[in-house]
């Protein structure tokens, strides 16, 4: 029994001694600890201080965070590269734009060229349809006047034209014109001019 009073008194004391060592911590460490620390917040932000950017900044200076300090500069450089490499592209597309804004200019003066030819090609055409119409009508009046000339006045100025005239003439006049006009000819021109119709 004595055995077993001291060993529950010393159970007894060993945990009052460890009650006691961990509230003398808590009461001469932690406690002032956090007393302090909030003392000094309140401080820092009378003082308008960012606690938190100075933690950042100093731990950066710490000599084992150096390799944190070389990933910025190495995100920096492919940044820089990136950026040089954008700006390339920028001015090869701009080239290209260029180029393509030259040659848009260059077709629109073609099609501009294109369309004053066209409008000077339209107005040779008036102006050959306006002769050919012409030309019809002076020699729609030409037909005419051999139609009322006498056959024996017509026969001898239709051998004295050149053959392709000659031929025109005889073609558009009509058949009983035409053929008193042959009959005023002499045999070989009356010939010459009859097969020449029928070719």
């Amino acid at each position: 029994m004595k055995q077993t009073k001291q060993s529950t008194e010393m159970t007894a004391k060993e945990k009052r001694t460890s009650r006691g060592i961990f509230q003398s911590i808590l009461l001469l460490v932690i406690i002032p600890l956090l007393f302090a620390t909030a003392v000094f917040l309140i401080i820092a932000q009378v003082a308008d201080i960012n606690v938190f950017d100075k933690a950042k900044e100093w731990s950066s200076k710490l000599p084992f965070s150096s390799e944190q300090n070389d990933k910025p500069e190495q995100a920096d450089l492919v940044s820089e590269e990136r950026v040089v490499t954008l700006q390339a592209e920028i001015q090869e597309k701009e080239a290209q734009l260029f180029k393509l804004q030259q040659q848009l200019d260059q077709s629109a003066d073609e099609k501009e060229q294109l369309l004053i030819e066209q409008e000077k090609l339209l107005a040779e055409i008036e102006t050959l349809q306006r002769e050919k119409e012409d030309t019809n009508k002076q020699f729609a009046e030409i037909v005419r006047t051999f139609e009322q000339m006498s056959a024996k006045s017509a026969a001898p100025v239709i051998t004295n034209m050149n053959d392709a005239e000659a031929i025109r003439i005889l073609t558009s006049l009509k058949p009983d014109d035409l053929a008193a006009i042959l009959e005023k000819m002499s045999p070989e021109d009356a010939a010459k001019y009859t097969t020449m119709m029928t070719r």
